[in-house]
């Protein structure tokens, strides 16, 4: 089950300066700065009360931050919704239609399991799927 917009991803191309606007904007210092490997990405988080947002900056032309840079501007990335059971929400939004970019979930920042459904199944809106993780899941998707 889906229960909450769990962040807001916003491609940026210097992580620097986008850092110091969105303190200016949020009128709050980021929680976390990370690497995610698997990504090529590096990614700074802010809480907005329930909510996070999460810049990304590609670290290198591999990257799909990158890419999408390459095409477009700086701006909304895509929307992640926060879910118990990662792997059941997979199985029911396959069941419904939606087509995922991988099928198996893999450890993302902040500490979660996340996937992505393909945007031309989503009105063109790339949404990722995010489930807390634990360590021993950790292990096993690595």
């Amino acid at each position: 089950m889906i229960d909450r917009i769990e962040h807001l991803g916003i491609a940026v191309n210097d992580l620097s300066s986008s850092e110091i606007l969105f303190e200016k904007l949020l009128n709050r210092k980021a929680y976390k700065a990370e690497d995610v490997e698997s990504e090529a990405v590096r990614t700074l988080f802010f809480q907005v009360g329930d909510t996070k947002v999460e810049l990304l900056e590609g670290r290198s032309e591999k990257s799909a931050i990158t890419k999408y840079l390459s095409k477009r501007r700086e701006g909304i990335h895509h929307i992640a919704l926060g879910v118990r059971d990662i792997h059941s929400e997979i199985l029911r939004l396959k069941k419904l239609g939606f087509e995922f970019i991988n099928d198996q979930p893999k450890a993302g920042a902040d500490g979660k399991k996340i996937v992505f459904i393909h945007p031309r199944s989503a009105n063109g809106i790339l949404v990722e799927l995010c489930e807390d993780r634990d360590e021993e899941s950790v292990e096993e998707e690595e």
